[in-house]
């Protein structure tokens, strides 16, 4: 598989780029690509069709911004406790520590000083959200250091940090995450998670045969297991959504809410696809990466908001 096909499907591939200015060196560090996943913080604020208020969307605003500067530092922390990993994987040994072009001292510096600036950020928006961001700061670091080596407790914290982006929005915005979006949230983004482990177990075994991820606590004989949990994580998550239509509550939010059967339908289509992709290798390491460059999942996206403004 060529770079170009690396890049249509998601994966890092930051070719090492010797001679390149520092200042840009140390941007792709940040990793600013990974922003989008941010954009969850906004969330809340649609579910509870609260768009159109000013102060909340402001909120909302700079909690992205924390968390993106915040979380910006957090991945410098992982990309320096994984040096050697990266320096032995097919596309991540292109990162800027890892291929040598940025000194680590660098990553050091300034880590502590991105991640206290987005809490103090955070802070102005609402002292819950700063909260929220510090738990998702001190989540993160534990799966950098320690957690991520832990078979099924890392795929399990990697669909909390979504969550959590999700709480930080919430408690920005100052509204409350009704237990539908949670229990959503957290088969979706398990579903998500077990597929970039999947992917990344994939590549291993299409590559040069090793038999275990690095740093990971899984190996190639895991696959169909992990296979099997995240599609059903992903079918269950389909499932809430058919719950919900039915909901009493859901009367008191949308005009029609059989439009919601809609929902349930492209999300069906859009998690069945995801998991046929990478079942043949093509999705890359990073699902969420992958979706936002596939045309196919941006247009399930719009269809998706289009039905919900349909069902109002």
């Amino acid at each position: 598989m060529n770079e170009v096909r690396l890049r249509n499907a998601g994966d890092d591939v930051s070719a090492s780029t010797p001679g390149a200015p520092a200042w840009r060196l140390f941007l792709r560090a940040l990793r600013p690509h990974q922003w989008v996943k941010n954009l969850l913080v906004f969330v809340p604020l649609i579910l509870a069709h609260q768009l159109a208020h000013r102060d909340a969307l402001a909120r909302a605003g700079v909690a992205f911004l924390a968390t993106c500067i915040a979380g910006s530092g957090a991945y410098l922390v992982n990309d320096l406790l994984d040096l050697k990993a990266d320096r032995l994987h097919a596309t991540k040994r292109g990162r800027p520590f890892a291929s040598g072009d940025l000194s680590p001292v660098t990553g050091w510096l300034f880590a502590p000083g991105l991640m206290a600036a987005g809490l103090a950020i955070a802070w102005l928006a609402h002292a819950a959200a700063a909260g929220a961001l510090g738990i998702y700061l001190a989540a993160s670091l534990l799966y950098s250091v320690w957690l991520k080596k832990v078979l099924a407790v890392d795929v399990i914290l990697l669909a909390g940090l979504y969550c959590l982006r999700l709480l930080i929005g919430g408690a920005a915005s100052a509204i409350e995450l009704s237990p539908w979006t949670v229990a959503f949230s957290v088969f979706l983004f398990l579903s998500l998670a077990l597929m970039k482990r999947y992917s990344e177990l994939h590549g291993l075994k299409t590559r040069h045969g090793e038999e275990a991820v690095e740093r990971r606590g899984y190996a190639v004989a895991d696959m169909q297991s992990v296979c099997s949990l995240g599609t059903a994580s992903g079918m269950t998550a389909v499932l809430v959504i058919a719950l919900y239509v039915n909901a009493a509550e859901v009367r008191t939010l949308y005009g029609h809410p059989n439009a919601l059967w809609l929902v349930c339908v492209i999300v069906l289509l859009w998690i069945t696809r995801l998991w046929l992709i990478a079942g043949r290798g093509e999705l890359g390491e990073d699902p969420v990466l992958f979706a936002v460059r596939d045309p196919w999942s941006v247009a399930l996206g719009a269809l998706s908001g289009l039905v919900l403004l349909l069902a109002l």
